[in-house]
């Protein structure tokens, strides 16, 4: 009955959208990249069973929203205003960023290091606002990567040979994913969002340095590929033993190619490793961030139904039972010369609907969402005939 639906819906999306979409569901047998031994030994499961402990949980249909658009008022209404016409159920809010600035108040490091910036001054009544629309909320927190915190404790960074902080080739910094004291930190603000009454904490560059020449990277502790992995597992161990009096979910945002790839990438994220620790992890799977030749895609870019697609199907195959912990971030946004509107937005709800994946958020730098994408009507005609 599904394929009837999509055979008579596809036509519509646009006659790219459509080719594309219309090879995947004739072709249920497309090899993508190779997955490793071990994703290989990953415990087998039935689709249907997959699809049972998806549908037994939360589904999860959320936009990012930046911290200034959260934190003013008037543009938060506004947005509250756009999602209320919606399938968006949740807003993911950005707490702290890549520049170490950290956007809500009571984090008494924070204002100490002068990495508090009053971008949402009122987070009660941000999240009452939320709270009143009926929407679940996801504070997202950047955590190693900084440009405030090494800066001012050195101590706490990742450094070169000679001792100096390390810099990517744009001259970003790092915090060093061994140190404790960095740990701690980063914990102060996940505990203070769960005390303000988030629903879940989503860590973001949970992983090591890269852009740059990472041989040169010195940490506190001996690094090996082995090391890092367990690392990070580890900080998500802590970390839900330090937020559980709170009872707030956890979760962790991964490169889009950890679906596939064999290895950790060089950063320390493997994906069973990251799944096994957290209640949820969020691949990026922007099409745009995807090399030219990837899944033998000569433009991921202008692929995007295949290139999310090939890359859910690794992670089934890879993850297991934990395939139900996969929340992907989708692309809403435009890049590369590459325009995204409403056809290549659908593209990708329904690459994700047709792996059985319910959960997802849009990312637009700029709170720009392909909103007509996302209407309850356009989402029962493109993506899921069942939704109600």
């Amino acid at each position: 009955m599904l394929n009837i639906v999509f055979s008579v819906l596809l036509p519509l999306i646009s006659p790219a959208m459509a080719a594309e979409s219309a090879l995947a569901l004739s072709s249920p047998t497309l090899a993508a990249v190779p997955v490793s031994t071990e994703a290989a030994k990953a415990p087998q499961i039935s689709t249907s069973a997959i699809k049972a402990l998806i549908m037994a949980d939360r589904q999860t249909r959320g936009i990012h929203i930046s911290c200034w658009g959260a934190g003013s008022p008037k543009s938060r209404h506004e947005l509250i205003n756009k999602i209320s016409k919606t399938v968006i159920n949740t807003v993911v809010v950005a707490i702290k960023e890549t520049d170490g600035k950290v956007y809500i108040p009571g984090v008494e490091k924070a204002h100490k290091f002068g990495a508090y910036e009053a971008a949402i001054p009122d987070p009660v009544g941000m999240l009452a606002d939320f709270k009143a629309a009926h929407l679940y909320t996801i504070a997202r927190i950047v955590t190693f990567k900084d440009a405030v915190l090494p800066k001012v404790r050195p101590d706490m960074a990742v450094k070169n040979p000679s001792g100096g902080l390390w810099r990517s080739r744009n001259h970003a910094t790092w915090n060093d994913p061994y140190n404790r004291e960095v740990w701690e930190y980063t914990l102060d603000i996940a505990e203070r969002a769960a005390k303000l009454g988030f629903d879940e904490v989503q860590f973001d560059y949970l992983r090591y340095p890269s852009e740059g020449n990472t041989s040169q990277c010195r940490f506190s502790k001996p690094n090996s590929r082995k090391a890092a992995i367990a690392n990070l597992g580890d900080f998500l161990v802590y970390a839900h033993k330090r937020l559980a009096p709170y009872k707030v979910k956890i979760s962790a945002d991964i490169f889009g190619l950890t679906t596939t790839s064999k290895d950790d990438m060089g950063i320390g994220q493997d994906i069973n490793t990251l799944a096994a620790g957290a209640d949820y992890i969020y691949p990026m799977m922007y099409p745009s961030h995807y090399a030219p030749g990837e899944y033998n895609l000569k433009s991921p870019n202008a692929s995007p139904y295949k290139v999310i697609n090939y890359g859910l199907r690794d992670a089934m195959r890879r993850l297991g039972p934990d395939y139900a912990k996969l929340h992907p971030y989708l692309q809403d946004f435009s890049l590369f010369g590459v325009h995204y509107g409403p056809a290549e937005v659908r593209a990708q709800l329904i690459a994700a609907h047709r792996n059985l994946i319910e959960s997802w958020v849009l990312w637009n730098p700029a709170n720009k969402y392909t909103w007509s994408a996302l209407t309850p009507q356009s989402y029962r005609a493109y993506v899921d005939p069942e939704y109600k």
